[in-house]
């Protein structure tokens, strides 16, 4: 794009968005300029609001849709109703030529249409604005989708992005608001999962990836035709079946509802308590029920993970709700939130424990994970606290879900669904092989940091020279002071690691379950045991690096 073009794009930018009456916007993003006073005049008529917010990325055209829908799945940053009107925004472009679509087809693939698919469908299935998609059949027989990137997409992005960039810096140099949530990270944020969505072979090894997950169950995954996929075209196996927001379609199969929202809690809880990967978009045009009883799954562009540290912390915010404890909750919050403005903890305790008003006395069949999640983001917004990305997209999924169980079935909550999962998952956590696994990591990290501290403070020491900080201190003056240090981290290790067995022991010992009870003689043993082993290495090792100096 030359100086002149990206000039013309800024202005464009400012225009739409000042007709659209987010004049103060384009202002706090450096663009004011660009605003003719005729422009400014006619904005002020129109009041700024969710519908013309839509209306005016939709304008701006694909970067910015995708911006848009990206926002729509962060519930942490925007009210509901903007929420609402983002979710409605649809990629849906004029389809590109048959004859330049064939074009890119044969430049990525080394062949014509014609030689590559016994049959290819120049009609686009659905076109969209970054790709577009055509019905094929395979020489052997097989019914695939093809999924072709549009020519020219993936520069037109890049030049957005980089716009989009320059004014998130520019909004954070001037706008607190900016600040605060971290615009220039949200867009870098955007930047990457947008990319990751322009090269096809990254949905391939994501929807490869959940057919492994899932090869042994009733959830279809689409196989990939890795021999006609490339960055720039996927093939895709067909998925065929009834949607399933299809209700009268469905009764008129003889699909039994109850059984449908099973699977599908089956299916999100493997995803998030044992793979660890889920699929963030599971809206009802990309779930369909085949005549055989399976769940097809398509569209893998927009995936989550969920590492095992997140599971815990996740563990810890669910154990504080139930306990109704607002100081547990604020604290809780704060493992996996953050904020560039301060926090007021004390009003943050204070809102936590009206949300806790709302949901105290009501049995686990009355709550509404979708209701009780929106109410704890307004909590978030209020206090400008930004969730971790991917913990944004699984509550989106589980509010997805439940909605879509809900209308197969008004009775269904996902609650209940969920507990005995969440149950056994907390269950896992607390098993001896898992205690055993955390305290050894536990141990691992505080016994580096032991021996690794004293070390430190000796090349601070070494490292202040006459031209440094005037402090008059000499190295071999610290020798006793690291002695001490290194006293001090060797028995910081032994403590540290005795907490955590012992808490870990304790909470597993006493957790109500007989079950267990028989492992708790057998694990305070082994807590013992590895604490004196451990003893006697630090005192073995502390004498040999006496010994040393």
């Amino acid at each position: 794009m030359t100086a002149s073009n990206r000039l013309d794009r800024y202005a464009e930018i400012a225009r739409v968005l000042s007709r659209n009456g987010f004049g103060a916007l384009a202002g706090g993003l450096g663009l004011g300029r660009w605003i003719s006073p005729a422009d400014s005049a006619r904005a002020e008529k129109r009041n700024p609001s969710a519908e013309r917010l839509r209306m005016a990325l939709e304008e701006l055209g694909p970067t910015f849709i995708k911006v848009g829908q990206l926002l729509s799945t962060r519930a942490d940053l925007l009210p509901p109703d903007y929420i609402a009107e983002l979710s409605k925004l649809q990629s849906s472009a004029p389809p590109v030529a048959s004859a330049v679509v064939m074009t890119v087809i044969e430049s990525e693939l080394g062949a014509p249409t014609s030689e590559l698919f016994a049959e290819f469908t120049e009609e686009p299935l659905a076109s969209a604005s970054i790709g577009q998609a055509h019905a094929a059949v395979l020489k052997d027989g097989t019914r695939v989708v093809v999924k072709v990137r549009r020519p020219g997409a993936v520069a037109q992005v890049n030049e957005d992005l980089e716009i989009l960039s320059n004014l998130a810096g520019q909004a954070t140099a001037r706008w607190d608001l900016a600040a605060d949530y971290d615009l220039v990270g949200l867009i870098d944020q955007f930047s990457v999962t947008i990319r990751a969505e322009l090269d096809y072979l990254t949905e391939a090894r994501n929807a490869e990836r959940f057919a492994e997950n899932f090869r042994d169950s009733r959830i279809h995954i689409p196989r990939v035709f890795r021999e006609t996929t490339t960055s720039r075209v996927l093939t895709l196996e067909r998925i065929t079946g009834v949607r399933v927001d299809d209700l009268p379609a469905l009764d008129e199969a003889g699909v039994d509802r109850s059984e449908v929202i099973a699977l599908a809690v089956d299916a999100i809880c493997q995803m998030v308590f044992v793979d660890g990967f889920f699929h963030a978009d599971p809206h009802p045009g990309n779930l369909f029920i085949e005549t055989d009883g399976r769940i097809g799954l398509i569209d893998f562009g927009m995936v989550g993970s969920i590492d095992e540290k997140m599971r815990d912390h996740l563990v810890s915010l669910f154990s504080a709700l139930l306990q109704g404890d607002p100081d547990h909750i604020a604290s809780a919050v704060l493992t996996v939130a953050s904020s560039s403005a301060h926090v007021n903890r004390p009003q943050l305790r204070r809102d936590f424990a009206h949300f806790m008003t709302l949901y105290s006395g009501k049995e686990l069949a009355e709550l509404e994970i979708g209701a009780m999640v929106a109410e704890l983001l307004g909590v978030l917004r209020r206090h400008r606290l930004q969730l971790d990305p991917q913990l944004v997209l699984l509550l989106r999924m589980l509010s997805m879900i439940e909605g879509m169980g809900v209308r197969l079935d008004p009775t269904f909550r996902l609650s209940i669904a969920l507990e005995p999962y969440a149950t056994r998952f907390a269950a896992e956590r607390f098993s001896p092989r898992a205690l055993v696994h955390r305290a050894s990591e536990i141990g691992r990290q505080l016994a580096a940091l032991g021996v690794e501290l004293p070390q430190k403070l000796r090349m601070l020491s070494d490292s202040i020279g006459p031209d440094g900080i005037e402090i008059q201190v000499r190295a071999e003056g610290l020798d006793p002071i690291m002695g001490r240090v290194e006293k001090i981290g060797n028995r910081l290790v032994v403590a540290m690691i005795a907490s955590a067995l012992i808490r870990g022991i304790g909470e597993f010992t006493v957790s109500g379950d007989s079950r267990w009870r028989a492992w708790s003689e057998p694990l305070m043993r082994l807590g013992i045991g590895s604490l004196g082993a451990l003893s006697a290495y630090l005192a073995v090792s502390a004498r040999h690096r006496r010994n040393q100096r």
